[in-house]
């Protein structure tokens, strides 16, 4: 159906859809909502110099769909409108070495599902059918770019999207929809000011200056993007930390007053890694096949990493923190069938050995 003959329908019904939008996505359970009006992306210059600063690394999609990141009316073609939501994922779980978003249920299918909801209902709401499709952090959209403008926050030093009374832990959903909806008020103020504990605490200095994130040189990257070798001299910087990083979020000030649990939501951790420190993870991680990995990380976002590149983190973090306990899995993973596990265990075999020869 034309957009004419989708705005006409909504025009028989209560003229506030968009109040009624937010009502229904806040009864889905998202906790933030708001609307913003497709076009071209504010931050498509700065998305265009980061790509040509390297700072993408392996993420090659990146690029591919610049075109349609630099204006959000390209992936759907006729949507006018997004409807973009935030859903909490529980930024007061203790730290550990599994970043708090990937420890339960992978967030697409949970996302997913509460936007297709919510576009089965908009088609309810309006009489007709609403041409749209939903995205969650695998279109070519830049989402912080629509939530800042549907008002949904600020973009922090740490490049996270801050909301003022939720903070940072949270993820973000569009449903793009050929439909005019009356848009929210962009987030325009800044409250980071001069506050830089994110870009001083960051392991690996990958926040080269606020609001730029060197990707190659985060954790987040090393332990989920990066196919190879993390680099030598990254290695020691990953301390205990397995897949993902959480550091710049937990430190920042509206993480620490704003945080909320979430573990009522499906997030809370699995089976597989509740209870289990990074040394007892990465031993678990090192002796699992690849049938026992798929069923311990079945409907989890860690399964993007597959089990060669967890492999290879569990073996730098017991370089890292391991001590000689841990030496036989070690030993077992240089029989691993990935060279990139045998040659990370090897490394972590040498550190260890290098830390008990130290008088």
């Amino acid at each position: 159906m034309k957009a004419d003959a989708v705005r006409h329908a909504a025009a028989r019904h209560d003229a506030s859809l968009e109040s009624r939008v937010k009502a229904q996505a806040y009864g889905l359970g998202f906790d933030l909502v708001g609307i913003a009006t497709l076009g071209p992306a504010d931050t498509a210059s700065a998305f265009d110099d980061w790509i040509a600063r390297g700072y993408a690394g392996e993420m090659d999609y990146l690029p591919r769909g610049s075109e349609k990141r630099r204006d959000s009316r390209r992936p759907v073609p006729g949507a006018t409108s997004a409807i973009v939501v935030g859903l909490n994922y529980g930024g007061t779980a203790p730290a550990g070495a599994v970043a708090r978003y990937a420890r339960g249920d992978d967030y697409h299918d949970v996302l997913l599902g509460k936007l297709s909801d919510l576009h089965a209902w908009l088609n309810d709401a309006v009489g007709a059918p609403v041409p749209g499709r939903a995205y969650v952090d695998t279109g070519p959209l830049l989402e912080r770019d629509l939530a800042r403008r549907a008002g949904l926050g600020w973009f922090g030093k740490n490049t996270n999207l801050i909301h003022p009374s939720l903070g940072s832990f949270f993820f973000l959903g569009a449903l793009l929809v050929e439909l005019h909806l009356t848009r929210d008020r962009p987030f325009e103020s800044d409250h980071c000011g001069s506050c830089r504990r994110c870009l001083d605490a960051c392991p690996t200095g990958a926040l080269v200056e606020p609001r730029v994130l060197d990707a190659t040189r985060c954790i987040s990257y090393l332990t989920i993007e990066l196919k190879g070798e993390i680099p030598l001299d990254l290695r020691s910087a990953l301390g205990d930390l397995l897949y993902g990083c959480d550091v710049c979020q937990d430190v920042c000030p509206w993480n620490v007053r704003f945080a909320r649990d979430a573990t009522d939501r499906g997030f809370g951790a699995r089976e597989s890694l509740a209870g289990k420190d990074a040394r007892t993870l990465a031993r678990a991680l090192l002796a699992m096949d690849d049938e026992q990995f798929r069923s311990a990380f079945r409907g989890s976002p860690m399964k993007r990493a597959k089990r060669r590149g967890l492999a290879r983190n569990a073996a730098v973090v017991l370089g890292n923190v391991g001590t000689p306990d841990d030496v036989p899995s070690l030993i077992a993973a240089l029989e691993d069938a990935e060279p990139l596990v045998r040659l990370h265990a090897a490394w972590a075999l040498a550190k260890i050995g290098s830390a008990g020869a130290e008088p």
